[in-house]
């Protein structure tokens, strides 16, 4: 799966404003519902209590909520890049502001860890990171994210 078929371009939000971390995640789970059909209120509440067992802030300004849902039938992404960073408990203490949040059906495994590994890579890259940070829209944040072939590698 690439992150092209992981990340529909509607599921991108760009210069998001919010106050805190609790907010970015009620929004995420809010665009995941539009995007997916899957109630806002459940995702929100699964990436909630994720985030309780420790930050998935990775650090370099990075976070990769994630969770797995009953009533999700395929694996998706949300993508935001904040308006302003935001404080996300990450282990280098730097702020967030650049979120891709991934919804797995519950009995994802295997595919749940390839796409968190793939889009950890991809937010890695010094390059691609920089044009997320640069993108004066959604658009171009997902050209962004979509582009190289070796984003996509397994």
């Amino acid at each position: 799966m690439s992150l092209h078929d992981l990340i529909a371009p509607e599921a991108v939000l760009h210069g998001l404003r919010v106050q805190g971390k609790k907010q970015a995640l009620q929004k995420i789970g809010e665009r995941a519902a539009e995007v997916s059909g899957l109630d806002a209120r459940e995702v929100f509440d699964s990436l909630l209590q994720r985030e309780r067992l420790g930050s998935t802030g990775v650090g370099a300004g990075v976070a990769i909520p994630h969770s797995k849902l009953i009533h999700c039938r395929r694996l998706f992404a949300v993508f935001v890049r904040l308006a302003k960073p935001i404080d996300f408990d990450s282990p280098d203490g730097q702020p967030v502001d650049l979120v891709c949040a991934l919804i797995a059906p519950e009995d994802a495994g295997a595919d749940h860890l390839k796409a968190l590994a793939r889009v950890a890579r991809l937010l890695r890259d010094q390059r691609t990171v920089a044009g997320l940070r640069a993108a004066p829209d959604a658009e171009t944040v997902y050209a962004a994210l979509t582009r190289t072939p070796e984003s996509h590698a397994a």
